[in-house]
């Protein structure tokens, strides 16, 4: 969960306070209890403290939340893997297997699946907590060019 979180001051607390002299003439400090960043008593600049609005937790969701696009639905999100129908259209443009199609971290799915992807070449597709249609490969089982093309059809098919 997102209990907790709080980026700068769990940040300022594990290192024993910040020295963040400019964001705190902007007012950094005036946000709340940070180590190090006490309020400035004449901000040099506007402040303030966001809430999130849109459903989604993804970072694309964030994103085009910080530039003012709200979502009223979140992005889909894949826990027990992306359908067997999308993964049928995807194999078939890219013509090759793939391998995977779970929820994990790049790095524990790679140490998981790496030595049969070499053997193989099929391509590890993977999932996160977030709307994400994650590619591992080997460049030397598939090279960049083609991580890019194969890529760039997961993208046309992924796209609504």
């Amino acid at each position: 969960g997102d209990i907790g979180s709080d980026t700068i001051r769990n940040t300022a607390r594990a290192v024993g306070g910040l020295n963040l002299p400019v964001l705190e003439s902007f007012g950094l400090g005036c946000l709340g209890d940070i180590e190090g960043v006490p309020c400035a008593a004449n901000p040099v600049a506007s402040y303030g403290r966001m809430a999130e609005r849109s459903p989604g937790k993804d970072t694309t969701t964030g994103h085009w939340e910080i530039a003012g696009l709200i979502l009223d639905q979140p992005f889909p999100v894949y826990p027990k893997g992306f359908p067997q129908d999308l993964l049928a259209k995807f194999t078939s443009v890219i013509g090759r297997e793939i391998i995977g199609n779970e929820v994990a971290s790049g790095t524990e799915i790679i140490m998981r699946l790496g030595d049969e992807h070499v053997k193989t070449g099929k391509p590890i597709v993977y999932t996160s907590a977030d709307s994400v249609f994650q590619i591992a490969a080997h460049e030397d089982v598939i090279t960049v060019d083609e991580l890019y093309k194969i890529s760039a059809m997961a993208r046309a098919l992924l796209t609504g």
